[in-house]
């Protein structure tokens, strides 16, 4: 927030949910950061989220994304598709810093879930937890699974 006056988080695969790669609808992934943005004390009246469908041509992904968002000038992604597909629409770039992505690492964090050890709260904000348990994500996603 330092760097921009207004941040679009745009929250990708939105049609998916109850998979166990996409375990939640994308309300409640977007709950999820606002929540932690919160509990952070951001200001959310600069930032926008929207949610975006999949397609499956990344030659038309960042004119896509184009008509579900108010106008951007800089991305900010980690993601090397993202990055690649939008440099060559002639977006500034910033990537965040890195993290230990074996640990902080999505299917990792699912894989925890799973197996019922509690170790993966300490791998996402308070906030998260707190939040998938409200919803019983944890357990929707070991029935998913097969497990419950």
């Amino acid at each position: 927030m330092e760097r921009v006056d207004e941040l679009i988080i745009v929250i990708g695969s939105a049609q998916e949910s109850h998979t166990l790669s996409n375990p939640f609808t994308a309300g409640e992934r977007i709950e999820m950061i606002r929540r932690t943005l919160e509990g952070n004390n951001i200001d959310l009246s600069t930032i926008y989220f929207i949610p975006i469908p999949d397609i499956l041509m990344n030659s038309v992904w960042v004119y896509h994304v184009k008509s579900f968002s108010p106008n951007f000038d800089l991305i900010i992604s980690r993601n090397p598709l993202v990055l690649r597909l939008f440099k060559e629409a002639k977006y500034e770039i910033l990537e965040p810093p890195p993290y230990d992505r074996k640990i902080y690492n999505s299917t990792y964090i699912r894989r925890l879930m799973i197996e019922n050890n509690n170790e993966w709260e300490k791998l996402v904000p308070t906030e998260v937890s707190n939040y998938i348990h409200e919803i019983k994500g944890d357990e929707r996603l070991r029935s998913i699974a097969g497990l419950s």
